[in-house]
């Protein structure tokens, strides 16, 4: 299949390199790029041959998080539409985080919001020692609400709050002791740790992975359907505060929202 927003190669061994492919946009996403994710999220998980799946992005970032574009409709669309929107975000987030196929993500730049989420439902993510990566949502007056419950998952509650409501930006080393990502390396060295994550999965027997990464996620913290419904809503109430309103505004019109100190 070929894709807009993606390119998607799989090599002999049948490891998968799914790449965010927008450099333009530092890999924002669109409405395109979640669909197109979902549709990859699908067509990987029930291919046979593939035995694990790569996420990287193209260029200098991984993913900015949310595309202007895509900003934009949402501040002038109904509650309607908002949800929506919301809700294909979040099946594409749990269609990833549910791949029945081992998914490493490899951070070779800036994550910012929904690029975040990407990272949590990874299994495991190896970044670049001085990646800025950040939970930016509060500085438009808004919420981390359909990625919330992975970044919990990924982070636990104590190490998340550090980060999760200040928007403040942190490195890849940071994002280590976060638990967000499991490594920060030099960037001349993320080709063979991402490699090195990839190689044991080769001889492990596909069905059994597949298994235990479904067990793994039913022991861990509940994201079902009540959980992804609530930040649904959470997230349209956030599009429909005087806090998102003033805050998007301000981003568009490249000045200062009213509570900036």
């Amino acid at each position: 299949m070929t894709y807009e927003t993606l390119t998607l190669v799989t090599d002999d061994r049948g490891v998968a390199t799914l790449t965010l492919d927008r450099p333009e946009r530092h890999n924002a996403m669109s409405g395109m790029m979640i669909e197109e994710l979902d549709r990859a999220a699908r067509e990987l998980g029930a291919d046979r041959d593939v035995r694990a799946v790569v996420l990287t992005g193209a260029g200098t970032s991984f993913c900015a998080g949310a595309d202007l574009g895509w900003m934009k409709a949402q501040f002038t669309a109904s509650r309607d539409d908002r949800l929506a929107e919301a809700r294909r975000l979040a099946m594409m987030l749990h269609r990833l985080n549910t791949l029945p196929k081992p998914l490493i993500g490899r951070v070779q730049g800036q994550a910012y919001g929904g690029g975040i989420g990407l990272i949590a439902v990874c299994d495991v993510a190896i970044a670049i020692e001085d990646a800025k990566l950040g939970l930016t949502e509060t500085r438009l007056g808004l919420i981390p609400a359909t990625i919330g419950p992975y970044v919990l998952a990924r982070m636990g509650e104590g190490r998340a709050r550090r980060v999760f409501m200040s928007a403040r930006l942190f490195s890849g080393k940071e994002g280590v002791e976060l638990g967000l990502v499991a490594r920060a390396v030099p960037v001349e060295a993320l080709n063979e740790a991402v490699e090195a994550e990839v190689r044991p999965y080769l001889s492990a027997s596909p069905d059994a992975v597949a298994a235990a990464k479904a067990l793994a996620r039913s022991l861990g913290p509940r994201i079902d359907d009540g959980v992804i419904d609530a930040t649904i809503a959470r997230l349209a109430d956030s599009w429909d505060s005087a806090a998102a309103r003033e805050g998007i505004a301000a981003f568009f019109e490249k000045r200062k929202p009213a509570w900036s100190r």
